[in-house]
């Protein structure tokens, strides 16, 4: 039975605020403990920020996921083993976020998560294949958050618009509500990291928010390979940039897990457009993402095919010219 709407917008306006108070004691702890990003050639910030925000998302979130999980039925084996990987990625991060780790560390933990969570959908009766596919996107989602969480209200906002685009393509019931408290808390946390940022996100709730984009995929209603394309483009923004700037590093020979300013939302910082212009554009992206979802939604399989591989290559191609100018640009200077 559907959650009435009543109650979804009092879990959603309790763990708004709640994020919110909880962002503001985040932001004290960090600047007590001086757990702050300096600026300097590898960030796209000018002032030293406080780091570790994504907690007050993470303690919001995560108790959600519990009473979800032991209060549903059929899905519950991912609500559980969901929330398990939420904590294995929040502690990894957290941990980072006080001392770096080795970063074949913090993989190992994505690893376990993800493996956690794949094996939640298959529990849940759902076919094998769906629970390889999901665990790949978990790992990968985690990593590509923090990828992007660079600039001021970047990750916090494509979360919101992804929540919003699985909510339009058909996420109901408990997926519904969990993603409404996704939603919810993303916004409680973004008074305090944009337009100015107070506080940023952290390891600890960018690696988290990747594996809460793979959780409520893994709710999307009776998945098989092609009706599961329209749910991948409202992450288009994310998935390009990052995995086609990685391969441009491995290509290069360089030391892609390292820190760096070669994304393209970074360069156009570089370039002179503030933060709030930058993310602005890869929301409008995502949300064009989302028409497009919608609209093919349903559609026969060759059409969602053909329009899938069609909006990907535009993105892939206006990512292309970004980086040639910026190339021309950087030689030119």
């Amino acid at each position: 039975m559907p959650a009435p709407l009543s109650l979804i917008a009092t879990l959603c306006v309790a763990a708004c605020l709640a994020a919110l108070a909880l962002t503001a004691l985040a932001r004290r702890y960090a600047l007590a403990r001086q757990l702050v990003d300096a600026p300097g050639e590898r960030r796209s910030h000018t002032v030293a920020t406080p780091r570790g925000g994504g907690i007050a998302i993470v303690a919001v979130v995560l108790p959600a996921m519990i009473w979800l999980g032991i209060a549903g039925k059929s899905l519950s084996p991912v609500f559980l083993s969901g929330a398990c990987g939420l904590a294995l990625v929040a502690a990894i991060g957290w941990l980072d976020d006080h001392r770096p780790l080795s970063p074949w560390g913090r993989l190992a933990v994505h690893l376990l998560a993800a493996a956690l969570l794949a094996v939640g959908v298959a529990w849940a009766g759902q076919p094998p294949w769906w629970a390889i596919v999901v665990m790949v996107l978990a790992l990968g989602l985690i990593n590509v958050w923090n990828f992007m969480d660079g600039i001021n209200g970047l990750a916090a906002t494509q979360m919101i618009l992804v929540a919003l685009g699985f909510l339009l393509l058909g996420l109901a019931g408990e997926g519904a509500i969990l993603t409404c408290i996704v939603a919810a808390a993303c916004a409680g946390f973004l008074p305090f990291n944009f337009p100015t940022a107070r506080i940023f996100l952290g390891d600890v709730g960018s690696g988290a928010l990747g594996l809460l984009a793979a959780c409520l995929i893994a709710f999307a209603p009776a998945p098989d390979p092609i009706t599961l394309l329209p749910w991948l483009l409202p992450l288009s923004a994310f998935l390009i940039d990052a995995a086609l700037t990685l391969l441009s590093r491995i290509i290069r020979g360089e030391r892609w897990w390292t820190p760096h300013v070669q994304h393209v939302y970074q360069r156009c910082v570089q370039a002179g457009h503030s933060h709030a212009v930058v993310t602005g554009g890869y929301a409008a992206w995502t949300l064009l993402s989302i028409l497009v979802a919608i609209s093919i939604a349903g559609a026969p399989q060759p059409v969602i095919i053909g329009a899938f591989a069609t909006w990907y290559l535009l993105g892939v191609t206006i990512w292309l010219i970004f980086r040639i100018r910026h190339t021309r640009r950087m030689r030119l200077s």
